[in-house]
């Protein structure tokens, strides 16, 4: 499983640069995820889910220092990443300015979360960043649990870092860090 994964990791990660689409695995379903600073790949993303440029992405990292370019510094707190350790949460919190509007879907806020899944830490590790985080599928048909689904979905070449689901049975809940609303249950 190691060389498999390693050998995903290294293609994955080539893909990226080369801003492309690829799938991994996460907490609780796989993801499609690209290069967040990259418009050309965010745009190939939201092509191939079929998805509304409007409704922005999640952006997922392996730490928070990853998230720092895209978050208003005064969002930075100690409670922010208390929560973000004990639970699986993705918080919707104000952007920087320099975050782009194909993340935050031309609103003043951006969904982000850190992840615990070792295959997508490491991914980002060597990526030196986050990552785009949407759940794998065309929008509106159910998120793919498996390669097999990947690849029936999206072809059988598609770029994939191999590494297992954990243990969360559905997507993490959605907060605004702001208001405490909870956005997707």
């Amino acid at each position: 499983m190691k060389d498999i994964f390693f050998s995903s990791l290294k293609y994955c990660l080539k893909k990226l640069i080369q801003k492309e689409v690829i799938a991994y695995p996460t907490e609780s379903i796989f993801g499609l995820g690209c290069d967040p600073d990259s418009k050309i790949a965010v745009q190939k993303l939201l092509f191939l889910k079929n998805r509304d440029i409007h409704k922005g992405l999640i952006l997922l990292s392996g730490n928070y220092k990853q998230l720092i370019p895209y978050i208003k510094k005064k969002y930075f707190n100690k409670k922010f990443f208390t929560l973000h350790k004990r639970y699986f949460l993705t918080f919707l919190v104000p952007a920087s300015s320099s975050a782009p509007y194909w993340l935050t879907g031309y609103s003043k806020f951006i969904a982000v979360r850190i992840t615990k899944n070792k295959f997508v830490k490491n991914l980002c590790y060597f990526f030196n960043k986050p990552i785009v985080s949407t759940s794998a599928n065309i929008s509106g048909e159910n998120p793919c649990l498996t390669i097999k689904e990947i690849k029936k979905t999206f072809g059988k070449n598609f770029p994939i870092l191999y590494g297992s689901l954990g243990k969360e049975k559905k997507p993490s809940k959605i907060i605004n860090i702001l208001t405490g609303e909870i956005l997707r249950e």
